[in-house]
């Protein structure tokens, strides 16, 4: 029997069957340990068998995934977690305040996409605290995103404004949102399932970041078709299986330039014949390139 993992919590995951039964399943005791490189070995969006032993419902096999999006663990950064599986977009919430989302992060979060070849949305909450210092700042990453070819969406969920947009782009798809804590995934997700009543925290009055609510990744269906998976905030997105090589891959702006470098291993640092560093300010915005130096920067040889 086929079924998808809708919610993990280490030992025991909530399943969906193809023919709409939820069920609670083990892992089988082999799978644990048999070419598993991640610190979990399934992830929610997961498709896996299952079968019936003498006391409980296991799982058997883990299907080949289509794509996921992964991360540096939190416990272990030598060890990487899978945050979804089997996606076909991810939506990332970002707020310019209460809790302010750095372009850098961002960047981060894209970069992650762009290597698995996840589609992303990125989605600027709560416009309605924002004054007009906010919104000119708003309009300039907008103008950035949007010229690379990232779909930017502004919304309220306080307010309800910008709502139906973001809700015509998740139907049909399975979707991730993801995001810092107290940027409104939560909210956004008590919008669409009044009943389910997640709980929901404000952003902590003396660090000005928003507090974990989610503690395990879910997925729900969307009364409208479609599904989405909810996630724990991330604090930061640390990159896995990347180079530094690779890094500029995964800016579809520089992408597009490299084969203008003189050198196949350009960096775009100090290297003659650069064709990105000939472009910052012009089709390369400054603030995307400063991002790509930090994440270089950051990177293991």
């Amino acid at each position: 029997m086929q079924a998808r993992v809708y919610k993990s919590t280490g030992t025991w995951y909530q399943l969906v069957t193809t023919d709409g039964s939820k069920i609670s399943a083990r892992l089988k005791g082999r799978l644990k340990i048999e070419g598993i490189t991640s610190t979990n070995p399934i992830a929610v969006g997961d498709w896996v068998d299952v079968e019936r032993d003498e006391n409980d419902v296991v799982i058997t096999a883990i299907h080949e995934r289509t794509n996921y999006i992964n991360r540096i663990s939190p416990h272990n950064r030598n060890l990487h977690h899978i945050v979804a599986a089997n996606l076909d977009q991810s939506v990332l919430f970002a707020t310019l305040k209460e809790p302010r989302t750095s372009t850098g992060f961002i960047d981060r979060f894209l970069v992650v996409c762009e290597a698995y070849h996840i589609p992303a949305v990125l989605v600027f909450n709560k416009i309605d605290l924002y004054k007009q210092k906010d919104f000119e700042k708003l309009e300039w990453i907008t103008e950035m995103y949007r010229k690379i070819g990232y779909k930017v969406i502004h919304t309220s969920v306080e307010a309800k404004l910008g709502l139906e947009e973001l809700l015509s782009h998740l139907k049909d798809k399975t979707s991730l949102l993801s995001g810092h804590s107290g940027v409104g995934k939560s909210s956004f997700i008590n919008y669409i399932f009044p009943n389910l009543e997640i709980k929901t925290q404000d952003v902590s009055e003396w660090s000005g970041k928003g507090m974990h609510t989610t503690t395990f990744a879910e997925m729900y269906d969307l009364p409208f078709g479609g599904s989405v998976i909810d996630t724990p905030g991330i604090r930061e997105m640390g990159l896995v299986n990347i180079s530094k090589q690779e890094l500029s891959h995964y800016f579809p702006e520089m992408c597009r330039l490299l084969h203008g470098c003189k050198f196949n291993n350009c960096l775009h640092l100090n290297e003659t014949e650069c064709a990105i560093k000939n472009e910052v300010g012009r089709e390369i915005h400054e603030e995307r390139y400063i991002n790509y130096l930090k994440i270089l920067d950051t990177m293991r040889e």
